[in-house]
């Protein structure tokens, strides 16, 4: 596959005016393309070619926190619903997911992590048969509980919050045959030192749905937490004598933080302050999308919690906001209207959150050898005019 014409996303030098290339599901340098032609080992007459004239090519966006979309929930474990969550993904650019569970039951969370699993053997079945379906290429789980702090619960449900319980992950982990990449813990809880100390090296950690001071959220930091859950929602605010968790991780340089950008969850104001203060290189955009994403106004539910869907609000009956209902491009595009630059918008949604579960070597930028994921938006209105998955063409979906 060809795609000409197109402003490129590179990642250190932002929109560039270059051909892009893709065989066997792989971005490949121009000079191996052509050759492979040349040679005779490519047929130009069956390959695509893409003219992206008036569009900007950027890579297949990469969520690494929601729940849910198109009426369905990663921890409702089913294979149907998994697989609503992965076309709705795909259809609006984001081709990797690493879904998050709800503060549910051991069993809860271990059948949606075996769920996760059967997707994924499927994509790699289909794969190899040249019958991939249109679905979005699940690269992990994101655990957003049970070790959370009651004071900052959110939406999750109380019933289930626990203390950090490293057996427990392990548990987990094993049902998930090694899928969970990122896992939410409140770092004031009782047992959390010990769980960040023991598995900081094997499953990315991050501070969350907490109530910690400064120095408990930094001690996690330098005991290798690197990430922040939905960065001002759900922990410690700031103020010039009690810095809480905002502090802690700006002071520790290595922290990677989320920050939902649907014009709900964080004002304009707090966006554009994060990126002058931690810079486009730390941030990673989410959307913590919930079912109701991609659906109409109504009563949904969550994590066994009711909740409302008004226009782009979702609150439980006490008023909390419960998620945000649009998906990561939609943030993207949300970020761009807030004043951040739209190619450091993309960096936040594809490169930096890839990066921060440890799967940047395989997708989140246009680089020879990494998985051939990509959008054509358009130029005026950043609408996605095209999704490739692996070399694939999914379509003109708008």
């Amino acid at each position: 596959m060809q795609i000409k014409n197109a402003a490129v996303f590179a990642l250190e030098q932002g929109f560039i005016e270059k051909n892009i290339y893709i065989q066997n599901g792989y971005f490949v340098e121009e000079e191996n393309y052509l050759e492979e032609i040349r040679s005779g080992k490519i047929d130009s007459k069956e390959e695509s070619c893409i003219d992206g004239s008036g569009c900007y090519l950027i890579p297949g966006l990469v969520d690494v926190h929601f729940h849910g979309c198109a009426g369905a929930d990663f921890s409702d474990g089913t294979k149907e619903g998994l697989e609503k969550i992965g076309r709705y993904e795909l259809k609006n650019g984001i081709t990797s997911i690493c879904p998050a569970s709800m503060t549910l039951s051991e069993e809860m969370i271990c059948n949606a992590a075996e769920n996760a699993v059967s997707y994924v053997k499927e994509q790699r079945k289909q794969s190899l048969v040249d019958k991939r379906e249109s679905l979005a290429r699940l690269c992990g789980i994101h655990l957003e509980g049970p070790f959370l702090s009651m004071k900052k619960k959110g939406a999750q449900n109380p019933e289930y919050i626990q203390k950090p319980n490293i057996a427990m992950f392990y548990r987990i982990q094993k049902a998930a045959q090694g899928l969970v990449k990122l896992i939410t813990v409140a770092p004031e809880a009782e047992g959390a030192e010990e769980f960040v100390k023991k598995l900081s090296n094997e499953v990315h950690i991050s501070v969350g749905h907490t109530a910690s001071d400064y120095k408990t959220a930094y001690r996690a930091f330098e005991l290798g937490a690197g990430h922040v859950t939905h960065f001002f929602n759900g922990m410690t605010g700031f103020s010039h004598r009690e810095p809480g968790v905002f502090g802690a991780s700006y002071d520790a340089g290595h922290v990677m933080i989320e920050l939902i950008c649907d014009g709900v969850h964080v004002d304009a104001s707090a966006v554009r302050v994060l990126f002058q203060l931690f810079g486009e290189e730390r941030i990673v955009l989410i959307s913590d999308s919930i079912r109701a994403a991609g659906m109409p106004d109504g009563e949904y539910t969550l994590g066994g919690l009711q909740f409302t869907l008004n226009g782009k609000k979702a609150v439980l009956e006490d008023g909390t906001l419960a998620g945000s209902a649009v998906n990561l491009m939609d943030c993207v595009r949300t970020a761009v209207k807030m004043g951040i630059p739209l190619e450091s918008a993309v960096r936040c949604a594809s490169y930096n959150a890839a990066k921060s579960i440890g799967v940047e070597d395989v997708c989140g930028s246009i680089e020879t050898g990494k998985c051939g994921d990509c959008v054509l938006l358009r130029k005026d209105d950043l609408q996605v005019q095209a999704v490739i998955l692996g070399g694939t063409l999914i379509g003109n979906v708008k």
